[in-house]
């Protein structure tokens, strides 16, 4: 069955929550479904400290996840208005899927969490965008037709699903926000079975 690769990296939880409810509206697509996997976090030093396979949540992602993929979605917490290093890591060692084109035409999203409402959500899914643009990607927004994106007053932006987690991640991902979530993750899933049909 094809499916959709649900890529995240989370520090405190809330965007692998998010992560949750964009797997929640791809499953409701039949005829594919989510994968999630996240990013190993990246050493301090030269040896490795970490376990290769994570003691709790989902496996960490390989090659083959991204190179096999109907589609992608793609979330960080907004470090600074950037994206957070492990995930960027990863994305470094795409080189041979972009050699190859593995990922050309394949549809993508992006999203992210940050403690302050205007912690740089709109600048790191911008940045989040230009390795998948590089990479032949077709990126998909959140259009305003969903009618949560304009009246949330906490997370969601036309350019991917956010959340306002708050200091100290105190803020539940909101009503809206769960919202966009699912109504992201089903058009992401349906986009990615017409294009992988057409393949």
């Amino acid at each position: 069955m094809p499916y959709v690769l649900v890529l995240y990296y989370s520090c405190h939880g809330a965007v692998s929550e998010l992560a949750r409810y964009l797997a929640r509206g791809i499953n409701a697509v039949e005829g594919i479904e989510a994968r999630m996997r996240t990013a190993a976090p990246v050493s301090a030093t030269c040896e490795q400290v970490d376990p290769s396979v994570p003691e709790t949540g989902n496996p960490y992602v390989t090659l083959e996840d991204l190179q096999h993929c109907a589609g992608l979605a793609l979330g960080s917490p907004s470090y600074f208005g950037n994206i957070a290093s492990p995930l960027k890591y990863f994305l470094e060692q795409t080189t041979p899927l972009w050699a190859s084109g593995a990922l050309s035409g394949k549809p993508a999203t992006v999203f992210t969490s940050s403690s302050s409402l205007h912690g740089g959500q709109e600048s790191l899914l911008l940045s989040m965008m230009q390795p998948l643009f590089h990479h032949g990607m077709i990126l998909m927004g959140t259009p305003y037709t969903e009618p949560d994106l304009a009246t949330t007053t906490t997370g969601g932006t036309p350019y991917g699903v956010s959340h306002y987690a708050g200091p100290d991640n105190i803020h539940p991902v909101s009503p809206e926000e769960k919202n966009l979530c699912l109504a992201t993750g089903r058009r992401l899933a349906e986009l990615a079975l017409r294009l992988d049909r057409k393949g």
